[in-house]
């Protein structure tokens, strides 16, 4: 069965013709019980053995059914906040629209506020930073382009925002940029993070990690990029493993990782693509040339032989940052080297 991004499920009639309306407007698949299906409806025979095959696949799930039976079919399959779809709940008279899992981060607040327009609904959203009229720090971490180290840390902070108290933030890039009132209401900017108690909710924009504590939020700016050089086949595993053991020994986060560099001659070696694709990151690639003409730290003798330049990781990191500082000089295991440079 392939599984559509949403999912919408309806157990009676009428819930079945708003789950059309649903469908054609959002796209995704329409799911019915057997005894109702319909040739635009994916029949089913139980919603708690379908849901255990969807939860996790689909991005958004709406039920359109009492809130009690989507609570217990989704129960089982609850892990966090971080990775959690959206769920929304809909009474199958189209009265209401419920925010029912996954309001910021899975944008399950955004999506009732559509399934509520779409169908006429009121929207229903119980979140604290919505009902005191506050910012998500979620929701202002993803519009600014910073994501998230340690989304658990959101409580607090979102605890405190919507209390009204300011919140601390430490962001010496100067890159945490809310709109002018939102900034002046909601946060205050601090010089480092010592000034602020360990029990005080603070904001952290940085690429170098500190101490995890439930009221220090990380933010990662994309500023850092790896230089990769690599035998030919080296699995992406070794590739992933060498890069996490840098960023740990160097006290760098790998969540601000934006990209992978390395030579030209690499741009089919697939353990590198992987990786990539792993990281969730680009791959850049330059010349032979190209990276001759980087002064590294570093140069090798076995790599001028067999790639024609004195350096790939360390030359590809300088390269990709535009000149960058490296953070992290070349360290190699026996069948990949890497190198990390900070954005200029």
């Amino acid at each position: 069965m392939t599984i559509p991004d949403t999912a919408v499920y309806a157990v009676t009639e009428k819930g079945l013709r708003l789950g059309r309306q649903l469908t054609t407007a959002l796209g995704g698949r329409l799911y019915a019980p057997a005894r109702l299906a319909t040739p635009d409806a994916t029949p089913f025979a139980s919603l708690a053995e379908l849901v255990a095959t969807t939860f996790h696949h689909c991005r958004a799930h709406i039920f359109i059914c009492a809130c009690g039976i989507a609570v217990r079919a989704i129960a089982p399959h609850i892990r966090d906040k971080a990775s959690d779809p959206a769920v929304v709940c809909l009474d199958d008279a189209g009265r209401f629209a419920v925010s029912l899992l996954s309001g910021h981060l899975g944008g399950a607040n955004a999506l009732a506020g559509q399934a509520a327009a779409i169908v006429g609904a009121t929207p229903v959203v119980t979140t604290a930073t919505d009902a005191a009229n506050a910012p998500a720090i979620e929701l202002l971490a993803r519009e600014l382009g910073l994501p998230l180290d340690n989304p658990l840390a959101t409580r607090r902070v979102n605890a405190a925002l919507a209390a009204g108290e300011p919140v601390a933030v430490f962001d010496p890039l100067g890159l945490f940029t809310p709109g002018g009132a939102t900034a002046a209401r909601h946060f205050a900017w601090v010089a480092g993070p010592d000034q602020i108690p360990d029990d005080t909710p603070l904001v952290v924009v940085d690429w170098r990690v500190g101490p995890l504590t439930p009221t220090r939020l990380y933010l990662r700016p994309k500023t850092l990029i790896a230089g990769v050089g690599c035998r030919r086949g080296t699995p992406a595993a070794d590739i992933l493993a060498l890069i996490s053991h840098v960023c740990r020994e160097r006290g760098l986060a790998q969540a601000s990782i934006t990209a992978l560099a390395s030579i030209e001659a690499k741009r089919d070696e697939i353990g590198l693509l992987e990786a990539a694709r792993t990281l969730g990151v680009d791959l850049v690639f330059y010349r032979a040339d190209q990276l001759a003409g980087v002064s590294v730290p570093h140069p090798s003798a076995v790599v001028a032989k067999h790639m024609g330049v004195g350096s790939v990781c360390e030359a590809a990191a300088i390269l990709a940052t535009g000149g960058g500082r490296l953070l992290a000089p070349k360290t190699r295991t026996g069948f990949s080297t890497t190198a990390i440079a900070l954005a200029r």
